[in-house]
């Protein structure tokens, strides 16, 4: 098995906690993925913390096109390996 990984970039926890629980019902994810806060550089701020959805596809069945698509609907993105 590979080790594909998948990053979403959202504005926010609340975005990152409702793609973690939606990635689930859309995608049918076993696995729960795992949420990261990623401070900006050279700020303090928990405002100014984007959060990364970090989930694992072994079988590579997810499609990045829709992870671009589903991300977006929360103004968020999905990182490029």
């Amino acid at each position: 098995m590979s080790d594909v990984r998948h990053v979403l970039v959202l504005p926010d926890r609340d975005a990152a906690v409702a793609v973690a629980e939606e990635l689930g019902e859309r995608f049918g994810i076993d696995e729960e993925p795992q949420l990261v806060r990623d401070a900006l550089a050279g700020e303090d701020d928990a405002e100014d913390a984007q959060w990364l959805v970090v989930l694992r596809d072994e079988r590579e069945r997810l499609d990045p096109g829709a992870l671009d698509e589903f991300a977006a609907e929360w103004d968020g993105w999905r990182e490029e390996p």
